[in-house]
């Protein structure tokens, strides 16, 4: 794709990277075919090339976005399987980051538009107040039909049944390795996963240490900024990002870490991108780092050779998350670890497409994500299975709220399968919290 960016323009390192990713595309169209939401609404703008259009123009004029353009910038999920599907390598995910960065500071969305995405941004991030939204939405679930809003309703949809307890093995303190100490890691145990699903950090810490893996929650680490990210709110996403570069940086310069673990994709994709995002800042080295030692907590039991399970004759439909399969490239692992676990591994069709939660997007856009929910639960449905088991906290909320086959997280079948507790959802039960292991501080 020809482009006419001046040599001002060019001097942003924004403009620059878009511009290098602009030229790669070759209009082949082969995105369109994965493209979740031009799959739904058929639409050229509500496909990668068409939104590629719309941004290439309004970035080379550096115009004012306009409402058709924002509209179909908005509708993106950021699954990434257009990127999975190109032939031509065109980073989309760096493009349309810079878009909504450039929408958020250039375009004056509606009032009530506004307001709610302050909100969003205010709450979801931040654990405490999020449960209280959750307990919140609780009370207001009966008055759902008054609700002039389908995002409000939304809202509302999205508080589990019952909210888990706190879980003490989120705060920052070290949990030693069972038997000799073969790696230490960092834990990231997130934002909104702290306040929905308190069993995937409370499996994952019982797993690791199971592993030899002496286990580290830093001290000032938290979200990881991507759902602030992925509004355009740029100074909030990196303020947050920065913080768990310096809490990580903190631990690696003092008794080191072997891997920065990460157990809820949307995380992870978002952390493997420090690098890019801090590229000309004095965190530069620091954040490269970072994204150099994270990984899936798929990946890091690939490296460790779980040991086979001794079977427990179940079906697990798997769902590939799409921050793991196209953000991460992470497709194999997971599948392999159940199956050497003794699960009895399916995956539906269409396995590529988005479920339609994506971060915030079922709460912004939440037709389409009903639509893709339901496609989604239906493939999972057909495999009649026993459990579904995803990566990501997102994906788990979408598809459970649509099933009443059990979600739980991949890492939760793989510490049952060990010698860990039956997942607690398996079991007809809320999120618990395991009992205080010992910590180190």
């Amino acid at each position: 794709m020809q482009t006419t960016f001046t040599d001002a323009q060019l001097a942003d390192p924004d403009f620059a990277r878009s511009n290098q990713i602009l030229r790669a595309c070759v209009h082949c169209g082969f995105c369109t075919a994965t493209c979740p939401t031009y799959q739904v609404l058929g639409d050229e703008l509500d496909s990668p090339r068409g939104r590629i259009y719309l941004i290439k123009d309004m970035l080379e004029n550096e115009r004012v976005p306009d409402e058709t353009t924002v509209k179909h910038i908005d509708r993106c999920l950021s699954c990434l399987a257009c990127m999975t599907t190109c032939p031509s390598g065109v980073h989309y995910m760096h493009l349309v980051d810079h878009a909504r960065a450039y929408i958020e500071e250039n375009y004056e969305r509606p009032r009530r538009e506004r307001a709610l995405r302050w909100m969003l941004a205010r709450i979801l991030p931040h654990p405490r107040r999020f449960r209280l939204a959750l307990l919140a939405a609780k009370v207001g679930r009966p008055f759902r039909a008054l609700m002039p809003d389908a995002r409000l309703k939304a809202m509302l949809d999205m508080a589990p049944k019952r909210i888990p307890p706190v879980s003490r093995n989120d705060d920052p303190q070290v949990f030693p390795a069972e038997g000799e100490r073969l790696r230490r890691v960092a834990l990231m145990t997130g934002c909104a996963q702290r306040a929905l699903n308190t069993d995937i950090n409370d499996a994952t810490i019982r797993l690791l240490r199971r592993m030899g893996c002496e286990v580290v929650v830093a001290e000032g680490a938290g979200c990881c900024g991507a759902l602030t990210h992925h509004m355009g709110k740029t100074d909030e996403s990196h303020a947050s990002a920065e913080r768990n570069i310096r809490a990580w940086t903190r631990e690696m310069d003092g008794e080191g870490l072997d891997a920065i673990v990460i157990n809820t994709s949307g995380c992870g994709t978002t952390v493997k991108d420090y690098g890019h995002m801090f590229r000309e800042g004095p965190l530069a080295a620091q954040a490269k780092k970072v994204s150099d030692l994270a990984l899936d907590i798929s990946e890091l039991l690939a490296k460790i050779d779980l040991p086979e399970g001794a079977g427990k004759e179940m079906k697990v439909a798997y769902h590939s998350a799409c921050s793991l399969q196209h953000g991460q490239k992470v497709k194999a692992a997971p599948k392999q670890l159940l199956a050497k676990a003794g699960f009895t591994v399916l995956e539906p069709a269409d396995a590529h497409l988005c479920c339609g939660s994506a971060g915030t997007y079922n709460l912004m856009q939440p037709e389409i994500s009903a639509k893709l929910k339901a496609r989604k639960v239906a493939t999972l449905e057909a495999l009649t299975p026993d459990v579904i088991a995803a990566g990501n906290i997102g994906c788990m909320m979408q598809i459970g709220g649509g099933t009443v086959v059990p979600v739980v997280h991949t890492v939760e079948l793989l510490d049952w399968a060990t010698g860990g507790p039956k997942p607690p959802a398996m079991c007809g039960e809320s999120a618990t919290v395991t009992p205080e292991v010992p910590r180190l501080r």
